[in-house]
């Protein structure tokens, strides 16, 4: 079965492009002109990865990507014509997995889709046994099996880029990470100098595990260098 994406964009000439260009790599594609309609065939239709524009009337994109963040992590990758920093932290701070900015090429947007797929399936078919499969750091725990993650007995939902981005982490404790390691290993793309991605993930990952996300305990920074986790 083809994947299936979701496509929401108001503009008619990118959507039909993109719906072609996608329908032509092997994807079975939905289209949605607004927020409104895009978040109705997210909640009634079987879908594996959503594309979505952030200025669009009726239900902009990123109140879209909050509703959908609060039922599923699937997968979302923003297009958006507005380029600053403020909309790409914006956006990837209320859950979007990556952003686009308009105009790109098709060879890079397919090269991003691809990268989502394949981080999901591999996920949904890695069926090889991790030696140790649940670690604990105080009241945080982290079950590799089973892609959960507690704190406080609590659980906390991650999108699949944050608990990639958590079990490099957890599993290479003290190892330094640049950020061209983690847009490799995580993002299985080649870093182009976009901080705003990765520093937006390791942002939101901090919100939802440390206890001060403004002075983390377990993701450390080491300005100019990159990350590293430190477990004790």
């Amino acid at each position: 079965m083809p994947y299936r994406i979701l496509l929401i964009d108001d503009d008619p000439s990118i959507s039909e492009m993109l719906e072609k260009f996608l329908s032509k790599e092997g994807y079975f594609v939905l289209t949605a002109f607004n927020g409104e309609e895009g978040l109705a065939l997210f909640l009634s239709e079987d879908i594996d990865l959503i594309v979505i524009d952030i200025m669009m009337p009726k239900l902009d994109g990123i109140e879209a990507i909050k509703l959908i963040r609060e039922r599923s992590t699937i997968p979302i990758l923003i297009i958006s014509a507005k380029d600053t920093d403020v909309d790409k932290a914006l956006g990837l701070g209320f859950g979007a997995d990556d952003y686009l900015s308009k105009p790109f090429s098709l060879v890079e947007f397919s090269a991003r889709i691809k990268a989502s797929i394949r981080r999901v399936t591999k996920y949904a078919n890695d069926t090889e046994p991790i030696p140790h499969q649940i670690f604990t750091f105080g009241q945080l725990t982290v079950d590799l099996h089973n892609y959960s993650v507690n704190k406080e007995n609590e659980e906390i939902k991650l999108t699949s880029k944050e608990f990639e981005l958590l079990k490099l982490f957890i599993t290479n404790p003290n190892r330094v990470f640049t950020k061209d390691d983690l847009y490799n290993l995580v993002w299985q793309q080649h870093y182009f100098g976009n901080d705003n991605v990765i520093n937006g993930h390791i942002r939101r990952l901090r919100e939802k595990i440390e206890d001060e996300p403004s002075n983390p305990k377990y993701i450390k920074t080491l300005w100019g260098i990159g990350y590293k986790w430190v477990s004790n």
